[in-house]
């Protein structure tokens, strides 16, 4: 469900936005060219593959000088994003990344994950994974390359069903 407010934000939309932010649960809300854009608490299944994928991905990141993290700000104040995690060249230590080698995104139902191709291309992200814990399986997005889907990693240089494996999957069927 969508739902936009035209115009200043009345004070109830105010109070309910810092009631999330007081709580924490703004974590992984995000700007969309100045729009707010309020994302729900995800399925716990959610944050298992988060932390599994950060888990395989480690081990093959930091020989090639690249530093994992989980949810992080890309882009500007008034326009970013929150991937699930990221590969980036040294760590970050800043609030708003510029750009990053790879952006990991874990699928939920009805999420933006492929709508933010063209931001993540536009700020020069080289490679998307979209992960899905429903299905089990890891998709790979050259984004730099037309956003075509490979069945390899080349910042990584591993194939999909190799890290496919690796990652310690939940149950399905929730």
């Amino acid at each position: 469900m969508t739902t936009i407010v035209l115009g200043p934000r009345p004070p109830e939309l105010e109070a309910f936005l810092e009631r999330r932010r007081l709580l924490g649960q703004d974590s992984h809300d995000e700007v969309w060219e100045g729009r707010y854009v309020v994302s729900p608490v995800a399925h716990s299944n959610h944050g298992v593959v988060q932390a599994a994928i950060a888990i395989a991905l480690g081990p093959r990141a930091r020989p090639l000088g690249l530093v994992p993290t989980v949810g992080f700000n890309l882009g500007e104040p008034e326009n970013f994003r929150v991937p699930d995690g990221g590969l980036h060249r040294g760590a970050p230590g800043v609030l708003y990344v510029d750009t990053t080698e790879l952006v990991v995104e874990v699928l939920l139902p009805d999420d933006q994950t492929f709508a933010k191709l063209d931001f993540y291309t536009a700020r020069g992200v080289r490679e998307l994974l979209v992960a899905d814990w429903q299905t089990q399986t890891v998709r790979c997005f050259a984004l730099q390359d037309g956003q075509q889907e490979r069945d390899r990693s080349e910042v990584l240089d591993v194939a999909m069903s190799v890290l496919e494996t690796e990652i310690d999957w939940p149950p399905t069927g929730e």
